[in-house]
């Protein structure tokens, strides 16, 4: 895409003797000199030029406007700067009509702008490998860096050898795309012999750690991904003698200290418990946090002995190669992944929990208040208790209470309100589909829908959510919306209630929280969202 003057096109087709080339130049005045250009090296029958503008998103116009300068290396689909130009109108092809009936596997890109539109729109499910030139001069350094995550996403890892600033050649890797719940890595596992496990060195949201292949290259099947993103990238090898691990591992991710953190993330390769064909010596996590080191907490072990297993938790602080290591797919995480894979699914559903009967009241409030101030509270919440207390519900703060003894609860209750955090997650994995489920969210955030998701696609309920704010504070200067709090709507939360059919909707209305009340428990450590 962008011939130029054909030399590109006609080495690649010379020297790589490729199946065929095909050539896209906008500039009309350049085709004749290209078709000479093929002719004289004796490439006419491997290599064709049209002289076609290609585009990738839909219902593409007949024509684009094309803006030709005196040196044809200027020239572009984007007129940026104040040197003369002569504006044509070029034809376009449709790239699904190519794709479909060409068939390539390889794309070279230089068109001077438009490849960021081009990528925004086009499937580049079939190609192998892609070389294109950035240029940040005409839609600057977020519109490059927005050209690199596409790539990226579709599961393209640049050549480093092979790429400048703004030049990069990439390869396609299946396991560098982010999972899917229904195909792909996501569902298989693959054993590594001599595989080195690289924890982090620093925090940070992304973070250089996984595992390597003997030969220290990445293997991105054990890669942390959340809402389409990697969390975890290709680590360097360690340099030095690595210690090494004996006998036969499960590899399980990161290991996150934040309860809901690791009921979604950590136990995502869990589902390999069940599917195992040989006996292993034990499940290897990496920390999140380089400070928390080896340490495994009881909720921890606790959840991966409720999956049946009694194998050795090991969290490693230290590069390590180990003799065999089984790597199974992400099956479960935060956005496209909260639904979970099938196998990730059965593994829960027969495993988890499954000694624990149920034992607890029917009517069960779930409840943040008894969490420390800015955790993104609820404000109203000891008055929304105090209602519900005379509707029948017991008021459960889950963070009091071990694992088995949550789960047990969470089994036996059908009518269940919860203030929208992380409990929601375990609830999801162990309620009796027949349940009704509020959620009352406290925040405005995507964390809800997760929520909803995981409740539906887990449990098959579907929940009543709740969102009757009267106002959201968060702690003064800049605050994660996690941190906001949300001010309860009384009167309207009690009519949702009612309309859902977990409360009386005959009892007395109640009264909205006084402005000056909550200012006062606020402090002057809140301010008010706009």
């Amino acid at each position: 895409m962008g011939a130029g003057i054909g030399l590109v096109g006609a080495i690649a087709a010379r020297n790589g003797k490729p199946e065929k080339v095909l050539s896209f130049e906008a500039n009309a005045g350049l085709i004749q000199h290209i078709n000479t250009l093929y002719r004289l090296n004796d490439l006419q029958d491997r290599i064709e030029v049209r002289n076609e503008v290609l585009i990738s998103a839909p219902n593409p116009p007949e024509t684009v406007a094309f803006h030709i300068r005196n040196s044809y290396l200027g020239s572009s689909l984007i007129d940026t700067d104040k040197r003369a130009t002569t504006r044509v109108e070029v034809p376009t092809a449709r790239y699904d009509e190519v794709r479909r009936d060409f068939a390539p596997t390889v794309l070279l890109m230089d068109i001077e702008g438009g490849e960021l539109d081009f990528l925004r729109h086009a499937s580049l499910e079939g190609i192998r490998a892609i070389v294109l030139e950035f240029h940040p001069a005409a839609y600057g350094k977020e519109g490059m860096r927005e050209c690199k995550s596409i790539l990226e996403r579709a599961g393209f890892a640049k050549v480093p050898e092979h790429c400048t600033r703004q030049v990069w050649t990439c390869t396609f890797d299946a396991s560098l795309r982010p999972p899917v719940p229904d195909m792909g890595w996501s569902c298989d596992q693959q054993t590594l012999e001599g595989a080195i496990v690289v924890p982090p060195a620093d925090s940070g949201f992304v973070q250089p750690v996984g595992v390597l292949e003997s030969n220290g290259s990445y293997h991105g099947a054990g890669a942390l991904w959340r809402n389409g993103r990697a969390l975890t990238v290709a680590p360097p090898m360690p340099q030095g003698d690595l210690t090494l691990r004996e006998g036969t591992w499960l590899w399980g991710g990161v290991l996150w200290a934040h309860f809901g953190h690791f009921l979604v993330e950590s136990t995502a390769r869990l589902w390999a418990l069940e599917t195992l064909g040989s006996d292993i010596d034990g499940i290897l996590f990496v920390p999140k946090r380089p400070k928390t080191g080896e340490e495994v907490q009881p909720f921890q072990k606790d959840f991966i002995e409720l999956m049946g297993s009694d194998l050795p938790v090991v969290s490693l602080t230290a590069p390590t190669r180990v003799e065999r290591l089984i790597v199974p797919g992400q099956g479960f995480g935060l956005g496209t992944m909260i639904t979970g894979t099938q196998p990730f699914r059965d593994a829960i559903a027969a495993r988890f929990g499954r000694d624990v009967p149920a034992e607890g009241p029917e009517k069960l409030y779930i409840s943040r208040s008894g969490l420390p101030s800015g955790r993104g509270n609820l404000v109203g919440e000891t008055e929304l208790e105090a209602k519900l207390s005379a509707e029948g519900y017991v008021i459960y703060h889950p963070e009091k209470h071990d694992l088995r003894s949550q789960i047990a609860t969470y089994k036996a209750a059908r009518q269940i309100i919860a203030a929208e955090g992380s409990a929601l997650h375990l609830l999801a994995m162990v309620a009796d589909p027949a349940a009704q489920v509020a959620i009352v969210v406290r925040r405005p955030s995507g964390a809800t829908r997760n929520l909803e998701q995981h409740l539906m696609s887990f449990a098959g309920i579907t929940p009543l959510t709740i969102v009757q704010l009267a106002r959201s504070w968060k702690p003064l200067g800049a605050a994660k919306p996690r941190l906001w709090m949300g001010e309860l709507d009384m009167p309207a939360l009690q009519s949702a209630l009612a309309e859902g059919g977990f409360i009386s909707s005959k009892s007395d209305t109640w009264a909205p929280l006084d402005p000056k009340e909550v200012q006062e428990r606020l402090g002057g450590q809140f301010e008010e969202v706009a």
